[in-house]
C-alpha cells in the first residue's frame, strides 16, 4: 500500500482573524501556499516560513508552522540562513514588490546568484499598500499614487528580466486569480534544489488602480499554450516575459535544469554544533 499523507489543512490554519482588504490577492497567493504545503505533505514541523514587512507580512500568524516575520526588504537573507543552518528543512520566504526591489533588491540579486535552497513568493501588487499605496519600483509609467508629485515618471522594473540576466535556476510567474497554477508553481518552487523565484501579479483593490484583477485577466495567458516552448532555453524566457502590458507570460518560464543548487555543498559540510554562548555574553 502506497504512504498516505497525514497532514490537512487543519494544521496550517490559524485563529487569527484574517486583515486584508476585500478581494486583495494576498487571499489567493495564501491559500495557494497552504495548498502546495497540503499536497506536498509537508508538516507544520518541516518548514520554515518567512515573512517580509508590508501586506504580505500580515499573513504571518494565519498559518501553522515554524515562522519568522522579519526587517523590511530583509526577509532574503533571513531565509537564505535558515536554509543553511538546517538544510534538512523547506524553507519558504515572501515579500512585497517594495521591499524586494526597493530596501532589499542587493539581497535579490545576490540570492539568485548563490542559489540557495529557499522559495522565494514574490507579491507583486505595484505599490507599497500597506503605506498606503506609495508608487513602488514595478508601478506602471504614468500612473498617479498616494505621496507621488504628479505620476510615476520612471519605467518599472520587470522582475523577470531582471532575474533572467542573472542566470537564475528557477523563474516563474503566476497571478493571485489562478490559485491551481500557482500552487502547482510553489510545488515545483520547493521541489527545485535551488534559489527559486515565484513572481506572483495580484490585484491591489484598494490603492492600485491601474493593474485591478479584470486588468490581469484580459492580458495573462499560461506559457504551457506555447508550442516548442522550451522552459530550459534562457532566450526564450526573456523574449516571453518582455510584456507587462499587453500579453503577459505565467507558468514555468525558466529553468536551468542543471540542479546544482548551493544546498549540496551545503550539505557535505560538517555541521557540528558550535558553542556560540561567549559570544553572547560579549554582547550583553
Amino acid at each position: 500500500m502506497g504512504h498516505v499523507c497525514s497532514v490537512t489543512h487543519k494544521d496550517y490554519n490559524s485563529d487569527n482573524i484574517y486583515t486584508w482588504c476585500t478581494n486583495c490577492g494576498n487571499y489567493g497567493i495564501h491559500g495557494a501556499l497552504k495548498n502546495a504545503l497540503v499536497e506536498e505533505c509537508i508538516k507544520p514541523t518541516d518548514i520554515v516560513l518567512c515573512f517580509d514587512i508590508g501586506c504580505n507580512g500580515n499573513g504571518s500568524d494565519k498559518i501553522g508552522g515554524y515562522r519568522a516575520h522579519t526587517l523590511h526588504g530583509r526577509v532574503i537573507p533571513f531565509a537564505m540562513g535558515a536554509a543553511i543552518a538546517n538544510p534538512n528543512v523547506h524553507v519558504v520566504a515572501s515579500a512585497g514588490d517594495g521591499a524586494t526591489l526597493g530596501e532589499g533588491i542587493n539581497h535579490l540579486i545576490h540570492a539568485i546568484r548563490s542559489d540557495v535552497n529557499i522559495t522565494f513568493i514574490l507579491h507583486n501588487n505595484c505599490n507599497y499598500g500597506l503605506t498606503t499605496g506609495q508608487a513602488s519600483p514595478t508601478t506602471p509609467m504614468g500612473v498617479e499614487m498616494n505621496s507621488t508629485p504628479g505620476v510615476v515618471e520612471i519605467p518599472p522594473i520587470n522582475v523577470a528580466q531582471l532575474a533572467l540576466s542573472l542566470n537564475p535556476s528557477f523563474y516563474a510567474r503566476s497571478f493571485s486569480g489562478n490559485v491551481k497554477q500557482l500552487t502547482q508553481l510553489i510545488r515545483l518552487g520547493i521541489h527545485h534544489n535551488g534559489f527559486s523565484l515565484v513572481e506572483v501579479l495580484q490585484d491591489c483593490p484598494t490603492y492600485n488602480e491601474a493593474t485591478p484583477h479584470n486588468w490581469y485577466l484580459e492580458r495573462i495567458y499560461d506559457i504551457t499554450s506555447v508550442n516548442d516552448y522550451s522552459i530550459n532555453n534562457l532566450e526564450m524566457a526573456r523574449e516571453a516575459t518582455a510584456d507587462l502590458s499587453g500579453h503577459i507570460a505565467t507558468g514555468l518560464l525558466y529553468k536551468n535544469g542543471l540542479d546544482q543548487g548551493f544546498r549540496k555543498s551545503v550539505a557535505t559540510l560538517d555541521h557540528a554544533p558550535i558553542e556560540i554562548k561567549d559570544l553572547l555574553d560579549e554582547f550583553k
